[in-house]
């Protein structure tokens, strides 16, 4: 992550909870994100240093203006006019950072071959709050590569219980008898 991604995520975090708005600024970055992930060209026009900086801040308070918490809006348009529309995305990430360390939250990722149920999300949710003592934002991958269980990935830590995870500690555990 950039410094800018930190400094500018992180500033407009500590506004947003000055004025009790984390959780509504949260969900509007992360919606804001997942549309510029869909219309990677709108994005490419807003950081465009051809297209004058009134148009492309105003293409911001066109698409955003009635519809997003004003402090986004004009945090949009002041990365446009710095030219780091394109930290958008990092942004976020350090915004979404500090809200889970402030609020007690954990990120965990789980790996597995097929989609889990939500029961099956649900019963890792609690599991993994028991183990870490935090709530868990559970955040599901699908990798065709896992051939059975799951891989987990919290706080830096890795819980792994693929059946290749399980070959390899096994194999481990017989070069060391051996050797």
């Amino acid at each position: 992550m950039t410094q800018t991604a930190r400094v500018y995520g992180g500033s407009l975090y500590e506004l947003a909870a000055e004025e009790k708005l984390e959780d509504v600024i949260l969900e509007q970055m992360t919606q804001v994100r997942q549309l510029f992930r869909e219309n990677p060209d709108y994005l490419t026009l807003l950081a465009d240093p051809a297209i004058p900086k009134e148009e492309r801040t105003g293409l911001i308070e066109n698409a955003f203006g009635t519809q997003a918490e004003r402090y986004l809006v004009n945090f949009m348009k002041l990365l446009c006019e710095k030219g780091y529309i394109r930290e958008f995305g990092n942004c976020t990430e350090e915004y979404t950072r500090r809200y889970n360390a402030d609020h007690g939250i954990a990120e965990a990722v789980v790996t597995s071959a097929v989609t889990l149920s939500e029961a099956q999300m649900a019963a890792l949710r609690a599991k993994l709050e028991k183990i870490s003592g935090k709530k868990i934002s559970l955040v599901q991958k699908k990798d065709a590569s896992v051939l059975a269980g799951l891989r987990v990935e919290l706080e830096g830590k890795l819980l792994d219980g693929t059946v290749q995870g399980r070959l390899t500690g096994i194999s481990k555990k017989l070069n060391e008898i051996i050797v």
